[in-house]
């Protein structure tokens, strides 16, 4: 194996995360990698090149890692109710 490619076994281990979530975004084609098993029906085993693991890191990294606040909506007042009474 070059070192122009990761497996996934050693960038989850990189990450501090699990490998599914690594098949995860290859499966789900975030993130491209290259099956090299050699029969192609059995067992993938992945490989990630170099530049698709930066594509990925530049893509994540555009995404608001906090979401916005939420606006609150303003209560309206209603017409001659500018003061509540509460003991009558």
């Amino acid at each position: 194996m070059s070192a122009d490619y990761l497996t996934v076994p050693a960038l989850a281990r990189s990450l501090g995360i699990d490998q599914d979530k690594v098949l995860t975004w290859i499966h789900r084609g975030e993130l491209a990698a290259l099956n090299v098993a050699e029969n192609p029906h059995g067992r993938p085993r992945w490989r990630i090149p170099s530049e698709a693991w930066e594509e990925f890191q530049v893509a994540r990294s555009n995404q608001a890692s906090i979401p916005a606040p939420r606006q609150q909506r303003r209560r309206r007042r209603m017409r001659g109710e500018s003061v509540i009474e509460f003991y009558r």
